[in-house]
């Protein structure tokens, strides 16, 4: 990696933190952003079923949600969450068995022969517009203004959070002892993470769902296996942040 894009992580390790959603005021910021990157930005659900302007569905409940946050605004820039199998809830399947079954190669993810205990699905990933415009660009598709003030550097550094926010999810995944990880995923998202030498499995074939996705698995020990120095170097920096937070919440169970 170049020494240009070390320094942009370095840069991006100061303008942000991310932390695992513990309260209900955490939890709707991550609400509202999928609301407006979901349901106003990209149409991929009725602006209508959410009147509340907070983008949720029946998994949210047992699920485990993190969030990226600009730390000169405290405004959320981004939002992940892990869903575990659990068999408390939809007959234990993951949104993806659920909702995508038809895409799914089950032969090929058979032959895994993974234990359903072990077993969880990134989803939900989303960068808030804001972060997402370039310099300049204020105007939401309403037509209203949106913008964030910061600087230049800042700005550069906003390219990260997507990576950021998945990242957050991997730490979970180990944390969580959830080692065979699921997601649906927008193509820009394997070639991203390709590029630090995270590579998945694709296991289906695509399909409209939130946009064209296809299936993909990985696990976190191939991940960090091939993963490229300096992006370790940012996952371990999310990981202390995540940890940090989930032993706060498990301390007194």
């Amino acid at each position: 990696m170049s020494d240009k894009q070390v320094t942009l992580i370095d840069d991006f390790e100061s303008y942000f933190r991310v932390e695992l959603v513990t309260t209900d005021e955490q939890k709707e910021k991550v609400f509202n952003i999928r609301y407006r990157v979901y349901c106003e930005e990209f149409n991929y659900e009725a602006t209508d079923l959410f009147p509340d302007k907070r983008e949720t569905d029946e998994f949210d409940e047992h699920s485990l949600h993190c969030l990226i946050i600009h730390k000169a605004t405290e405004r959320a820039a981004g939002c992940v969450r892990l869903v575990p199998v659990d068999i408390n809830y939809e007959e234990g399947l993951l949104p993806l068995e659920k909702f995508c079954k038809e895409s799914l190669d089950l032969e090929l993810i058979d032959s895994y022969q993974i234990k359903r205990n072990t077993v969880c699905e990134i989803s939900r990933l989303a960068v808030d517009g804001a972060f997402r415009r370039r310099p300049g660009e204020t105007a939401t598709r309403f037509g209203g203004i949106d913008s964030i003030d910061c600087t230049k550097n800042e700005q550069r550094t906003f390219s990260l959070i997507a990576l950021s926010a998945f990242l957050a999810g991997g730490a979970l995944t180990y944390i969580t002892h959830k080692t065979n990880v699921f997601a649906m995923m927008e193509p820009f998202l394997p070639r991203l993470l390709k590029r630090t030498g995270i590579v998945f499995d694709r296991v289906g074939s695509d399909m409209d769902y939130h946009g064209i996705r296809a299936p993909y698995f990985v696990t976190p020990q191939s991940a960090m296996d091939n993963i490229q120095p300096d992006i370790k170097d940012m996952y371990e920096w999310v990981y202390k942040q995540i940890e940090a937070d989930y032993t706060k919440i498990t301390k007194g169970k």
